[in-house]
Formats: C-alpha cells, structure tokens, sequence
C-alpha cells in the first residue's frame, strides 16, 4: 500500500487550522474512514469534498458532531431518493416510448 494518493490527516489539519482531534472524532462517528500507514493517519481523497463540507459545518455554523452525523445521515438519504427517483423516472419514459410505438 502507498500513501501517494492518500491525504495526510496531519498535513490537511494544519492547512485548515483545525484539531487532528477533529478528524478523530468524525471517524469515531463514522462519517469517514481513516487509514493508518507508517504510523501516520490519512483518508481517502473522495472523502474531501464531505470532510471538507463537515468542516464548515462545524466551525462556520457551530454545528456539534452529533449534529453533523444526523445531517450526514439525512444528505445520503436524500441521495439515495433521487437515485431511486431518476431510475423510476427513466423506466416511466421507457415505458411511455413503448406504449406509443
């Protein structure tokens, strides 16, 4: 395993001014997966965009972890309804296209 395309948990704390305890904590919630490698910690860089938008959360609207994990939980819900509806959407069309043929 390489660490190349990992992100440093230390290095992007430092960038963003924030606690490593931070990081710590939002994977003790399980809102994201922490990678140990040589004894360093680091996430994967698909996480960013969430870890990132968790950040905000917490420091710029003062929302507490407990808070980020139900917004985390509803957010993934919602993805998954607009999923199932965009898939019901296009079966519909189907459907109409082969009604009208």
């Amino acid at each position: 395993m390489s660490s190349k395309n990992l992100i440093q948990i230390k290095q992007f704390c430092l960038y963003h001014e924030i606690e490593n305890t931070f990081i710590t904590e939002l994977h003790n919630y399980g809102l994201i997966e922490i990678i140990v490698f040589e004894e360093d910690e680091y996430f994967q860089p698909e996480q960013l965009p969430a870890v990132e938008k968790m950040i905000r959360l917490h420091y710029d609207l003062k929302i507490n972890l407990e808070g980020l994990d139900v917004i985390a939980n509803l957010l993934n819900k919602i993805e998954t309804l607009q999923q199932n509806l965009t898939t019901t959407q296009n079966k519909l069309r189907l459907y109409e296209q082969h009604q009208i043929d």
